[in-house]
């Protein structure tokens, strides 16, 4: 499903209703230093948002290169974000697995 950024907010929310999620997981991009970028603020700006209308945790992934090792499973375009977003999931789900 794609939605606008202005309809993102409820869309997400009815999402959640009907679907029972009990999480959602954001990539975070930052800067090859490690720091915040443009992206990354923009990220949690939205993340913000999301967060007044839901009452399910949002939680961060790193998504460094998530879209070239994409590449490597897809040879069509329009499907390499579906599995950049899958592989960020993955990255969360492993770091979850992993003992603390």
């Amino acid at each position: 499903m794609i939605v606008s950024p202005a309809e993102a907010q409820k869309a997400i929310a009815e999402l959640c209703e009907a679907e029972h999620i009990e999480a959602i997981v954001i990539g975070k991009s930052v800067a090859s230093n490690g720091m915040d970028n443009d992206i990354s603020l923009q990220a949690e700006s939205f993340r913000a948002k999301i967060s007044l209308s839901i009452n399910v945790p949002v939680y961060f992934q790193q998504e460094g290169f998530s879209t070239m090792e994409a590449h490597r499973y897809q040879t069509e375009r329009g499907a390499r974000d579906d599995s950049a977003a899958a592989i960020i999931l993955q990255r969360f789900l492993d770091q979850k697995k992993m003992p603390q």
